[in-house]
Formats: C-alpha cells, structure tokens, sequence
C-alpha cells in the first residue's frame, strides 16, 4: 500500500543500502573463491523465485504478470541487468569495493546525460554542469597519464554505463507497463541469461561458500523487498538521495574486511561526484514539483 511516510522511507532505503552493501562484500568474496558468473547465475535462481512470488501476490498469476505490449524492451531491461552484475562483481575483484563504487557513482548522472538521446527529455546546462563536475571526479579517481592508472578501472566505469541504460529502459517500459510487470521480466529474464552464461563455469564448493551463497541469495530478496517497501512508504525523489549510502557501506567493507585503502584522489572523486548526483537530483525534484503546478 502506498504511502507518504517519509521518516519511514527513509530508514528502509537506508536498511536497503546496508544490505546490498553487505552483498558487495559476500560477491567479491564468494567470485574470488570461485568464479563470478556461477556466482550470479545462482544468485539470479533465488531472485527469480523471488519476483514471481510478488507477480503472483501483486498481479494474481504469473501470467498476468508477464502480459506486456513491449517484451523486446522488457527483454532487453533484465538482460543488461544481468549482464551489468557480473560485470560489477568483476569489478570487485580486479579493483575492490572502494574504487569499483566510487566510479560506478556516476551512473546517475550518465541516466541525465542520455535521457535526452534516449528518452528526448530535455536536459538544461545546470545538469550539465553537474554532469560534467562529476565527470571530473572520475577522472581524479582514475588519474590517466598517472603510474598509479589501472586498466581495471575502465570495468566499473562499463558497469555504470550499463546500468544508467537500464535505469532509462525502466523509464521507457513505466509508460505502458506497470511495476510488477516490470520487477517480473527482471527476474525471469535476467535469470535465464545469468545460467545460459553461468552454467559453463559450474565448480564445486566448500560448504562454508556455499552457506554464505545461501545469505547471499537471502539478502537479495531482502534487499529488493527493503527497497520495494522504502518506494512504497514515501516518494523516490524523496529518499533516493540514501542510495549514495551503499558507497560508504560497500567502502567501510572493503576497507575494514578486505584492507582496501580510500586513496585521497579516490575520496576527493567521491566527493565531487556524490555531490554532483545530489545536486542533479535535486534540479529533478524542483522540475517534477514545476510539473505538478502547473
């Protein structure tokens, strides 16, 4: 049931964050014992499960659910899903949590940049702006030209890209399709691209990773639940500025579980970007309360 319980938003997308964070740590972990796209193909079973059990709840049968007039978006949306987090957990491996967040932070401001060729939105010069301080700041992290530039960087940065396409498909399919519809081809589909990849790479475990693949495929069901509920008490312009918090979770992890280090280049890059995704969201906030007057 909607609401308009910002307080309570607010914590739940802050539980939300810490959760996923918390996957972060058990995804780099359990891609560095194994492999990644095992990982994520049995990640993806548990999620797929999970997003039927919604339709079925929300929509009353799973084929209502997946009744859509675009499957070729809706296709399209939970393939790059898929493929953007195995990407990412690459990323996790080669370049750690801190960095790999720290890069991928500038997928808000990459959504704004190809609203405007993708969706036609218009995008004024203060988002711009924003757009390009930000960029600035991946390029601190990254220092091109620098002994201390790594090639892995340009993994996370692929993963942000991904990701701001797929946050623009969703924008594309909320015009004809409605939420469950949408979480339901997310799960399904990606589910099925995560094993046709996934299943070539099957090797055995120990049963202490595999105990922690189990919290892991929990904590995704639990983190979109958090999050389907935070969206459902109070409005996404609201508490999307708490989404930043999975970076400073995910960085606390990496540095206090696997001894990453925060660089003062990577930290003045989170700065400018977080800062610049702030100030992007709040032009938002002002043009959606503009649109609502009139």
């Amino acid at each position: 049931m909607i609401t308009n319980d910002t307080r309570r938003g607010m914590w739940l997308m802050v539980a939300t964050t810490l959760i996923f964070a918390s996957q972060d740590g058990l995804s780099r972990h359990l891609a560095e014992a194994t492999n990644t796209p095992m990982i994520v193909m049995v990640r993806y079973w548990f999620f797929a499960f999970f997003v039927m059990a919604i339709a079925r709840r929300q929509k009353g049968s799973i084929a209502a659910a997946a009744r859509t007039s675009q499957p070729l978006i809706q296709i399209l949306r939970g393939a790059l899903l898929a493929l953007e987090i195995i990407v990412m957990v690459i990323a996790f491996v080669y370049l750690g949590l801190v960095e790999s967040h720290a890069i991928f932070a500038m997928y808000p401001l990459l959504i704004g940049a190809l609203s405007g060729p993708v969706l036609g939105e218009h995008v004024g010069w203060r988002r711009w702006t924003a757009i390009g301080v930000g960029f600035i700041g991946v390029l601190i992290i990254l220092q091109p030209g620098f002994a201390a530039f790594s090639p892995y960087a340009a993994i996370p940065l692929l993963a942000a890209f991904m990701f701001a396409l797929y946050g623009l498909l969703n924008r594309y399919a909320a015009r004809k399709d409605d939420t469950a519809t949408s979480f339901f081809w997310t799960g399904t589909v990606g589910a099925v691209v995560a094993t046709a990849i996934g299943v070539f790479f099957w090797e055995p475990m120990s049963l202490f990773n595999w105990m922690l693949l189990a919290c892991l495929c929990v904590t995704g069901m639990a983190g979109h639940y958090f999050m389907i509920r935070a969206y459902e008490a109070a409005e996404a312009s609201a508490i999307q500025p708490f989404a930043y918090l999975q970076l400073v979770f995910s960085s606390a992890i990496g540095i206090f579980v696997f001894g990453e280090a925060l660089r003062l280049n990577v930290l003045c890059g989170i700065v400018l970007i977080v800062g610049a995704g702030l100030f992007a969201l709040h032009r938002e906030r002002i043009k959606s309360a503009a649109k609502r007057k009139v």
